[in-house]
């Protein structure tokens, strides 16, 4: 009796779930089909099925917005961004769980709210003087950007996920004669892994995604990564709709695959972080 009333009780949610879910995907799907389809094809039938697959489309966006070379520009500013993210976030926030010194939880709040300030407040500044110091239209010179824009909250949510780790493991491990950088690395990162993958996931998609920054620090062609390259291609190519689908597929299927292989560990991340600030 109690199974069957729980189970009608959770029905509400699971249609709700189940309606946002829908909500959420169908676009994706819409744009895959598309990109299947011939643009003729788009204007007599945008929401059906392709009558034959154009696989070509693919092909064809690949190499006319040259994206191997975009994708290689934009897989450096990800990977060069989430390890200065991660060395930096990872040792201060260390450094703010476990050692105690003057002015840490006010430190914590400052880089709490760091997090929330626009970006814009510093773009011309920042740009002028990147200018002057050689870090325009330099891959470098944005990873360094990025790298400052995300460590605020890397720094803030791997603190809260420390916090929550007990001190006997560290403990046990200075005993023995462990010194603080091989605590943090024999001890800390194999117990704090899922936050670690969580500010991952999290920066990774950001870089990806990024726009602002990319289109006002990066204007030589060769350099631009993939969503500034998207917005050139989608201009070049505005009425061809199944070329610019592909292009699109293209931009998004790396981000999707990167976050199902670890949603799991980004939900267990932020459920473990949050317990303890």
């Amino acid at each position: 009796m109690f199974r069957k009333h729980r189970t009608v009780s959770l029905a509400p949610n699971y249609i709700i779930l189940t309606i946002l879910a829908l909500f959420s995907v169908s676009p994706i799907v819409l744009l895959v089909l598309n990109s299947l389809k011939y643009t003729n094809e788009i204007q007599q039938n945008p929401f059906g099925l392709p009558e034959t697959p154009r696989f070509g489309n693919y092909i064809d966006a690949w190499v006319k917005g040259g994206f191997t070379t975009t994708m290689i520009n934009t897989l450096i500013l990800t990977g060069g961004t989430i390890l200065l993210v991660v060395v930096v976030g990872g040792l201060a926030a260390f450094a703010l769980a476990r050692f105690r010194f003057k002015g840490a939880n006010a430190l914590s709040f400052y880089l709490l709210v760091g997090t929330s300030m626009p970006a814009l407040l510093f773009m011309v500044p920042l740009y002028f003087m990147w200018a002057r110091l050689g870090l325009v239209n330099n891959l470098f010179g944005l990873i360094i950007i990025y790298a400052a824009l995300f460590s605020p909250f890397a720094t803030y949510l791997l603190r809260s996920f420390l916090v929550s780790i007990p001190m006997d493991y560290e403990e046990a491990a200075r005993i023995d004669g462990a010194n603080d950088l091989q605590v943090f690395l024999r001890v800390i990162l194999p117990l704090a892994w899922p936050g670690f993958l969580t500010v991952v996931l999290v920066v990774g998609l950001a870089v990806w995604n990024e726009f602002l920054f990319a289109v006002t620090f990066l204007q030589r062609p060769e350099l631009k990564p993939i969503s500034t390259s998207l917005l050139a291609f989608q201009t070049r190519f505005q009425r061809d709709w199944g070329l610019t689908s592909a292009a699109s597929v293209i931009m998004i299927v790396p981000i999707i695959i990167l976050f199902l292989s670890l949603q799991r560990q980004f939900i267990e991340g932020l459920a473990r972080g949050g317990l303890k600030g």
